[in-house]
């Protein structure tokens, strides 16, 4: 979710790390998230990283490179192509493409950047027989809606009504156009898009002739190369609870990381009702309390994470298998690790 994508206040040093996970609340980020940092890494490259707020999360780009003002320049630009994108796929805004589209249920001429990532949640919609859905936000929004009014789950006969609206096969799409075919159908592209965004902001980095970078926003990670010719980067996963150690480490060169969890966000404290949900049932599933994948691009790996949480740890590890050059880590919630054939553990 991008609610506070133009908050970006100036934190100090131990107020980000607190919010970023270093202080043990979230993500490992391997030692690469200072508010600003530029170091000699070795006596070729400087390691410089910036880290702000975006998408209403944490983002911080760090680029290896021979030269720091070169590199200041080059995570600024890609700063701004990430926040430019994110305006266009945010559906809080009313005057976004999004926002436009969940208000009148068509929309022409559609920007290239929300057509691409429409295409390709089309095509998860139907690889995954359904379970990767993004009109799932009616759902979504009743049960937010819901349990702030109510502190209580609805009804069947309630869940039903909504329900009725979600369905991404009645989605008309051509590649310009879109239209929903029912009245109240609506989009949320949260579990899709900030993947994309961040692919946005590596395209920027890799077009500028960066070759070591690595771009990080609330545990969606695009590596770029490694830290140079030799080393990789070393990402740690968040322990779902926050608490104890991770659950895995792994190294990285090139490629992505994304992980979907229900400790994410959740409307009732026994997190039996999250922001992931089931489009067949409308509940939110329960068998699975993380899923990591890693794939080439963030946008596949943010895509199927999601998936791969609603069609829980078995049938999910299947599912991602089955997709070319992806791996996965599924924790259940009977603390069960469920692993594809070639997950990389440290």
């Amino acid at each position: 979710m991008y609610a506070q994508e133009e908050n970006h206040r100036t934190m100090d040093r131990r107020t980000f790390l607190k919010y970023s996970g270093i202080l043990g609340m979230g993500f490992a980020f391997g030692g690469l998230m200072p508010v600003s940092e530029s170091v000699a890494f070795n006596r070729k490259l400087y390691k410089v990283t910036r880290a702000r707020l975006s998408m209403g999360t944490f983002a911080a780009i760090t680029v290896m490179h021979p030269s720091k003002a070169e590199a200041e320049e080059v995570i600024g630009m890609a700063f701004e192509e990430m926040d430019r994108v994110a305006r266009l796929v945010n559906r809080y805004q009313s005057a976004s493409a999004i926002g436009m589209l969940n208000r009148d249920g068509y929309i022409s001429d559609l920007p290239l950047e929300v057509s691409e990532v429409i295409a390709r949640s089309l095509y998860f919609h139907k690889a995954s027989n359904g379970a990767f859905d993004i009109t799932v936000k009616p759902l979504v929004d009743f049960y937010k809606a819901h349990f702030a009014t109510h502190q209580a789950p609805p009804s069947e006969a309630e869940l039903a009504k909504v329900l009725d609206l979600v369905d991404a096969s009645q989605i008309r799409f051509d590649g310009h156009t879109i239209r929903f075919a029912k009245d109240g159908m609506g989009v949320t592209l949260d579990g899709i898009a900030k993947g994309y965004i961040i692919d946005c902001g590596a395209k920027v980095i890799e077009r500028h002739g960066m070759k070591h970078a690595l771009i990080n926003a609330g545990g969606d990670i695009r590596a770029i190369g490694g830290k140079d010719s030799r080393i990789p980067w070393k990402v740690a996963i968040q322990n779902p609870d926050k608490e104890g150690p991770y659950v895995d480490t792994i190294t990285m060169v090139n490629g992505a990381i994304a992980t979907s969890g229900n400790y994410e966000v959740y409307f009732d404290q026994e997190k039996l009702y999250h922001h992931i949900v089931n489009p067949e049932t409308g509940r939110s599933p329960l068998e699975s309390t993380s899923v990591t994948v890693l794939a080439g691009n963030t946008m596949d790996a943010d895509a199927l994470s999601t998936t791969g949480f609603v069609l829980g740890p078995l049938a999910g590890k299947k599912f991602i298998e089955n997709v070319p050059g992806t791996e996965c880590l599924i924790l259940s919630s009977t603390g069960a690790r469920v692993m594809s054939n070639g997950w990389p553990s440290a």
